[in-house]
């Protein structure tokens, strides 16, 4: 079975243990980054699109998009994170949204191998009735600016970057500190919004397993159908988990045992 966890501490440096070094499909994990830079773009406005309520429903469920007039729930899921991508999109064109992002990654973790994966992200397009569902729904409500396939492409893409362990939890050490990377000492979004990245992760970050997962882990945490999980533990630094069994919520089972067994070791949580 393969396995790895990787945490990155305030200094940058790295306690790794496992496959660590092999790459998977950030999937829904990309979600994260993108919401982040939606803040940075467009600030306290992307919430007229989507809210910030728990979904209690799987990730892909078009059922509250009807009651609710074609407002998705949250950014995490993959209604919301397609709004969070139409804003980029509307502000850069696909390709360019995909580049900034993808160039992000890697100055974050000092690695230019980070990419998309163009085989999954033609797999996910081929295979996204159900995500062309959602946009043409949000588009019906007026809550999608851009062509469908526009947004979708974009979309499709940024789930598909390839990293692993390592390269993940370096990415994400700037939400355990306030928005600041404390290595570089680049402040990339305010603490403000980095604070509400955190706080829908909590409450959002695994879907209808989100309730679960803060029960166990305490912590902010956004998995993907990869088998990855991305958790942050504020003031002390960032975890990547990957292993690809999913239980039925399409979290990494073996991923979110060891993240329980390091909170229970660390004392990391953000309820102490």
């Amino acid at each position: 079975m393969k396995f790895g966890m990787c945490v990155t501490l305030q200094d940058g440096t790295t306690h790794c243990l496992g496959d660590v070094d092999e790459l998977f499909s950030v999937q829904s994990i990309s979600k994260v980054f993108t919401l982040s830079m939606a803040l940075r773009r467009v600030g306290d406005d992307l919430w007229k699109r989507v809210g910030r309520e728990p979904s209690g429903s799987p990730f892909n469920s078009i059922v509250q998009l009807e009651s609710e007039r074609g407002i998705p729930r949250n950014p995490l899921i993959n209604a919301g994170a397609i709004v969070v991508t139409d804003h980029l999109v509307e502000q850069a064109g696909p390709e360019a949204m995909i580049t900034e992002l993808v160039s992000r990654l890697r100055q974050l973790t000092d690695d230019d191998s980070v990419s998309v994966d163009d085989r999954v992200a033609s797999s996910e397009a081929i295979a996204g009735a159900r995500n062309r569902a959602l946009a043409h729904f949000m588009q019906s409500y007026g809550n999608l600016r851009n062509p469908v396939e526009q947004t979708l492409a974009a979309y499709f893409s940024h789930c598909a970057i390839s990293m692993n362990c390592r390269q993940l939890s370096r990415a994400a050490l700037f939400l355990a500190f306030d928005g600041r990377d404390p290595v570089s000492g680049q402040q990339l979004i305010s603490g403000e919004f980095c604070r509400r990245i955190n706080a829908v992760m909590m409450s959002c970050g695994h879907y209808d397993n989100s309730g679960d997962f803060t029960f166990r882990i305490g912590l902010p945490g956004k998995s993907g159908v990869g088998g990855g999980i991305l958790v942050i533990a504020p003031r002390h630094g960032s975890i990547a988990v990957w292993s690809p069994g999913l239980n039925p919520a399409g979290t990494s089972l073996v991923g979110s045992l060891a993240l329980e067994a390091l909170v229970k070791n660390t004392g990391w949580s953000v309820f102490v």
